[in-house]
């Protein structure tokens, strides 16, 4: 079972296919409606709206109401903590290719 704490996490967040669309989709979008981002999923308007929220508790999206209609934007910000600990292991992989390039053509 998630709990609060982890639905907040970045790592969970974009832990799920379907979010990682949404955000690759407000990411080309200064700002999308739910019914523009629902007609990308076979799901309806509750099931992305749900994605949305959670996305939304990890800080990645945010949201305004006009009128009736909520439109969604992404906040690429927390992403950074993805990259930074991503970084940790190309470095770490970039060194050991070394090490084995030079193994070999030894």
């Amino acid at each position: 079972m998630i709990t609060t704490d982890q639905e907040r996490d970045v790592f969970v967040a974009i832990a799920d296919p379907t979010r990682r669309k949404l955000i690759r989709l407000l990411a080309g979008s200064e700002e999308l409606a739910l019914y523009e981002l629902t007609a990308h999923f076979q799901m309806g308007r509750t099931a992305v709206s749900k994605h949305l929220a959670i996305l939304k508790e990890a800080d990645l999206v945010r949201n305004r109401k006009i009128g009736r209609e909520t439109r969604y934007r992404l906040n690429a910000a927390p992403l950074q903590e993805v990259k930074d600990w991503l970084s940790f292991y190309e470095e770490f992989w970039t060194e050991r290719a070394a090490i084995l390039k030079d193994i070999l053509e030894e």
